[in-house]
């Protein structure tokens, strides 16, 4: 179950960043532009918000299933901050990216409570950046491109 639960997480990831991408430069592209906010603009930010959460779903799974999650009864907290990859897979990666789905929440909710175009696309622009900003400092590159 857990290589199964794993590759999932891995494979949805790479959807997860493609419409994020495209979600973040469809909305910096027309707030820069000034262009109207149209239904494709709410699509595209829903399915990022759908997406995401997914991911967020099938990696909690993970998490638990994962044979690193024994490394704390194990070690300690202080044992696994000791280590830089025990770190990275327990502690850094879940929490930094329940904190980027959080922003993508919270810009999906607040853009849709605004009312021109502009601050619509702007909120979207600057929550859903921050959200993949922080997405792309916690991806375990060596292990996920290796």
């Amino acid at each position: 179950m857990y290589e199964a639960v794993k590759n999932l997480h891995s494979y949805w990831a790479y959807l997860v960043l493609l419409i994020l991408i495209v979600a973040v430069a469809n909305a910096l592209i027309k707030t820069f532009g000034d262009k109207e906010y149209e239904a494709k603009d709410f699509r595209i930010s829903l399915f990022t918000l759908i997406v995401s959460h997914l991911q967020l779903l099938i990696g909690l799974v993970l998490y638990f299933v994962s044979p690193r999650f024994q490394v704390f009864s194990e070690l300690g907290m202080g044992g696994v901050m000791k280590d830089a990859v025990n770190r990275l897979y327990l502690v850094e990666h879940p929490l930094v990216n329940i904190i980027a789905i959080a922003l993508i929440t919270i810009g999906y909710s607040k853009h849709k409570k605004k009312l021109t175009s502009n601050a619509k696309l702007k909120t979207i622009a600057v929550f859903y950046t921050l959200a993949l900003v922080l997405l792309l400092s916690r991806i375990p590159w060596n292990t996920w491109l290796g």
